[in-house]
């Protein structure tokens, strides 16, 4: 699996395959809106506003898994030094923030109708937040810092240090009384949500894996070449 993450594999990558993926994107995306909006039901409590969901629990989901890669990349970074790592882990850190973002943003849209109020300090909220502040730390640091080996040792610790916000997050609704409802799908049983919402919500997550993956080849095969760029510059 790694070797199709190699340098030389990532940039013979071509345009028409970005483009095939672009397409295949729209396509996902359009077809889960249409079910989201307008085939699936309204919730017998929530109305209408469930359909926050088909935007908010995907997001929530890449979200951590991102941050979840680039910790991983970071460990095999400072362990084994694998000098594609920190690059992967860099050109994830956009996505996961965007998404990140968008959650927040999505759970107190969908706050204000369900709780009555647009933000709380509820543990999964507040975690998410915490998460946002570990990607804006990480971004941050590779932005401000002009040495390579530097930058690639402290955002390497920060995301390291950041994984152990991610199972905070993803119980905290079973470790403490919080108001967030649990979740309703676990790889560990069954999901408890119908299939009449299940089907959108797994077409909206494959359309912003899709779409996640476009911007993370674009963005890896530019950090790439500006790797191999400035290395040339030291060599002269």
């Amino acid at each position: 699996m790694f070797k199709n993450f190699f340098p030389n594999k990532v940039l013979s990558i071509n345009n028409n395959f970005i483009n095939n993926l672009i397409i295949l994107m729209i396509l996902i995306i359009f077809l889960g809106l249409i079910y989201a909006l307008f085939i699936s039901p309204e919730d017998y409590i929530q109305g209408d506003s469930v359909r926050i969901m088909y935007v908010h629990v995907p997001s929530s989901f890449i979200a951590l898994g991102c941050f979840a890669i680039m910790g991983t990349a970071s460990i095999l970074n400072l362990i084994f030094k694998i000098k594609f790592m920190p690059l992967i882990a860099k050109s994830l850190a956009p996505i996961g923030i965007i998404f990140t973002l968008i959650s927040i943003v999505t759970g107190s849209l969908w706050g204000k109708p369900t709780w009555g109020i647009w933000w709380v300090w509820d543990a999964r909220l507040t975690s998410m937040l915490i998460l946002f502040c570990f990607y804006l730390a990480y971004i941050f640091v590779w932005k401000f810092m002009r040495n390579f080996e530097q930058a690639n040792k402290i955002s390497s610790i920060i995301a390291v240090i950041g994984l152990i916000n991610l199972p905070i997050i993803k119980y905290s609704v079973d470790w403490w009384n919080t108001l967030h409802q649990p979740s309703s799908i676990t790889l560990t049983s069954a999901p408890t949500i119908h299939h009449t919402m299940l089907v959108p919500l797994l077409i909206m997550f494959i359309g912003m894996i899709v779409y996640s993956l476009i911007i993370f080849l674009m963005k890896y095969k530019t950090e790439l070449m500006k790797f191999k760029l400035n290395k040339k510059k030291e060599n002269r």
